[in-house]
């Protein structure tokens, strides 16, 4: 059951504080769209980075555009282990490991596969739940969805459309085939993929590797020069154009 928390408006956008409870516990979530807005609309899923969260501020400005300028409702949750979300001793072990393994330059790949294999395991479902959820809004309804997510919010959203038919585009990326791959090649909507040439975390050859195992016959590889966090901000008009064209 989606329980409201809190609602406020700027800008001609209202924001609404919620959460869902669900068999893994509390998701807390919220949900952007147009001031007085009626009737139903498309809808965006935005999966955040690792360690961020449902509020990061790149979160909140994708989903101020996409409100503001298509007239979308958005919605982004906390994942698993993050946000205000309790982490369990294997999720705590695993997040360990990882930064240990950044810190000291050796291969975290494994463990990052182990990690978002873990993460996906529970997240999948509740986004699924999420999107249920929020669907039965009046404000929202049955409408098209899209899919947003980079880094930990590709890893996470490339098993979630691949197992979600209401999920009719998607831009997702920097994330590679050894960490990123479960379900890739069941995906066969129109995508977006961005690359960071220069990214330090996720090496160029398993980026495009992850690329080339979408079923998408409509996927464009968007490559910028730059680090993993460094992706440019005319991406953002990108997907703003990208959605439009695929959900309204």
């Amino acid at each position: 059951m989606l329980r409201s928390i809190s609602q406020t408006s700027s800008d001609g956008v209202t924001e609404e504080l919620f959460t869902l409870s669900f068999s893994f516990g509390d998701i807390p979530g919220v949900l952007w769209s147009p001031d007085s807005a009626t009737g139903s609309r498309p809808l965006i899923l935005i999966g955040h980075g690792g360690g961020q969260h449902k509020q990061a501020p790149g979160v909140v400005a994708r989903a101020r555009r996409f409100a503001t300028e298509c007239g979308f409702a958005v919605v982004a949750v906390d994942s698993p282990a993050h946000g205000g979300r309790p982490q369990s001793d294997e999720h705590k072990r695993l997040i360990t490991e990882m930064r240990t393994s950044f810190q000291t330059g050796g291969d975290a790949t494994p463990i990052l596969a182990e990690l978002h294999a873990l993460l996906a395991g529970q997240s999948v479902p509740e986004w699924q739940a999420v999107l249920d959820a929020v669907q039965k809004l009046d404000h929202v309804g049955a409408g098209p969805v899209g899919y947003w997510g980079v880094s930990q919010g590709s890893a996470l959203g490339v098993p979630f459309v691949a197992a979600e038919p209401r999920v009719r585009s998607a831009v997702l990326g920097l994330n590679g085939a050894k960490t990123c791959a479960e379900g890739a090649e069941r995906i066969t909507v129109p995508l977006e993929f961005l690359v960071q040439w220069d990214d330090e975390l996720v090496p160029r050859a398993d980026s495009l590797a992850l690329f080339d195992r979408f079923s998408s016959t409509e996927k464009t590889l968007h490559a910028n020069p730059g680090k993993h966090g460094e992706i440019p901000r005319f991406e953002l008009d990108s997907s703003v154009r990208f959605f439009s064209r695929h959900l309204n």
